[in-house]
């Protein structure tokens, strides 16, 4: 009898790995879709910062006698 329920638990385990495998490529397909998502959120965000930094920059600019005290700082996004 004990034999019987090991055969029924290694069946249901093989059955649930085989489940899990066949899912893998929809799930690691999602999961870059995410990743990609989430990557242009940080560039919009990057760069929305960016801009307001450079709007911010250039009033600086105007309204000082010297430009040349004025610095612009750019980032290098290593994603892209």
């Amino acid at each position: 009898m004990l034999e019987f329920f090991s055969f029924l638990a290694l069946l249901s385990i093989a059955y649930l790995i085989w489940r899990i495998t066949d899912q893998l490529p929809d799930l690691t397909f999602r999961l870059s879709e995410i990743q990609r998502d989430a990557a242009e959120i940080r560039r919009r965000l990057t760069d929305d910062s960016q801009a307001q930094s450079d709007s911010s920059t250039t009033s600086a600019v105007s309204s000082s006698p010297t430009p040349s005290t004025a610095t612009s700082s750019a980032t290098v996004d290593s994603d892209a």
